[in-house]
């Protein structure tokens, strides 16, 4: 497996995983490389600070973020895709906000606001829910339905309510504890809303429309990019779940509790459990590869294979939580532990499976 992330900082992560998890947001040392390795700007364009990555860089290193703790993994997608707004900023917005050494993007992808338009700009307010990063995140991304003053819905070309995405800083929006969740506890995904508050024009964007700013490749469809980044997040949680099974075993094996045919059935369950996990790896990364290819050859990607890259991202993902549950009876009380490293990683990884965007296999 190609190894994206340097060794040195898989070991400055590991250390704190656990304590990250009981603080319940990202330990400062685990945030600190964040912040020097511009994690949370990998989709920035160069212009404003990004690191120049293109997707497939990126999906492997989220894999890799991934394996090397869930919550890490999870929050640096989650913000750093947030981040991947700012070419439909304002140009001069962008640049302020990005700025920022410590910039990160949280927000929600739900409509939970309402934007009445004024002289000015926008007054809002609403809550919205589940923003990973909420409690370092210094940029916040709230969607919202525009109303005039009167109250009326302004209509979009369609003549549908129209929907907008606003830009609001950390200190105007008031976060809302409310992560209770057994999984990714370090990621911090509490709600925010806001109230009464008056927003500049410039603060709203809409994504897919004008884009502001661009590097290469910047165009890839958001909805595949989304299932790619996510699929990519389970693989790497089901790669250390999957290494943490094979010790746990072999560390209930060493009592001499199982007789050789069961070590050896335990040995074809693993293997299979490997081999599939590989092979889907293998045509997943593939089928991205191949529309990445296609983009940056004809300057667009066909439906068949869009529709392939969702299909590879939703069977990856199935089966990454298929196999963890397969192999977790194997693991011992150990695996139920919930102070434990492999429970850990088995809670986040079925977390993660509730994310409504990879429900359904097909």
């Amino acid at each position: 497996m190609n190894k994206t992330l340097n060794a040195t900082w898989q070991e400055r992560v590991k250390p704190y995983a656990a304590i990250s998890e009981e603080i319940g947001k990202l330990h400062p040392e685990i945030l600190e490389l964040a912040y020097q390795e511009n994690w949370f700007k990998l989709f920035v364009p160069e212009v404003y600070g990004g690191p120049g990555k293109k997707l497939p860089e990126i999906l492997r290193l989220e894999e890799e973020l991934a394996e090397a703790d869930g919550s890490l993994g999870w929050t640096v997608t989650l913000c750093a895709g947030a981040g991947w707004f700012a070419g439909f900023l304002n140009p001069e917005l962008a640049a302020e906000i990005f700025a920022e050494r410590e910039v990160c993007f949280a927000g929600s992808g739900a409509v939970g606001g309402v934007a009445v338009k004024t002289q000015e700009g926008y007054l809002l307010n609403g809550k919205w829910s589940y923003a990973s990063g909420a409690l370092h995140a210094t940029i916040f991304t709230a969607n919202c339905t525009l109303k005039n003053e009167s109250g009326d819905d302004i209509l979009d070309e369609n003549g549908l309510p129209e929907v907008k995405s606003f830009i609001l800083k950390r200190e105007e929006v008031n976060i809302l504890p409310g992560w209770s969740y057994f999984g990714l506890i370090a990621t911090g995904s509490h709600a925010f809303e806001v109230c009464n508050l008056s927003v500049n024009e410039n603060r709203t964007f809409k994504i897919n429309q004008q884009i502001e700013v661009t590097d290469c490749g910047f165009d890839y469809p958001f909805l595949q990019l989304a299932e790619t980044t996510l699929a990519v997040n389970s693989l790497g949680m089901t790669n250390h779940f999957v290494r943490l099974v094979e010790q746990s075993f072999y560390a209930r094996s060493g009592l001499g509790r199982y007789s050789e045919s069961q070590i050896l059935f335990f040995n074809s369950v693993l293997n299979d459990c490997k081999a599939e996990l590989l092979s889907l790896r293998t045509q997943f990364y593939l089928s991205f590869d191949e529309s990445w290819d296609e983009l940056m050859n004809k300057g667009k990607i066909g439906d068949d294979k869009l529709n392939e890259v969702s299909l590879n991202s939703r069977k990856l993902a199935h089966a990454c939580w298929k196999l963890a549950a397969m192999l977790f009876p194997y693991c011992g009380l150990e695996a139920a532990k919930k102070e434990s490293e492999i429970n850990r990683v088995w809670r986040d990884l079925y977390t993660a499976s509730q994310h409504a965007l990879l429900t359904f296999e097909s």
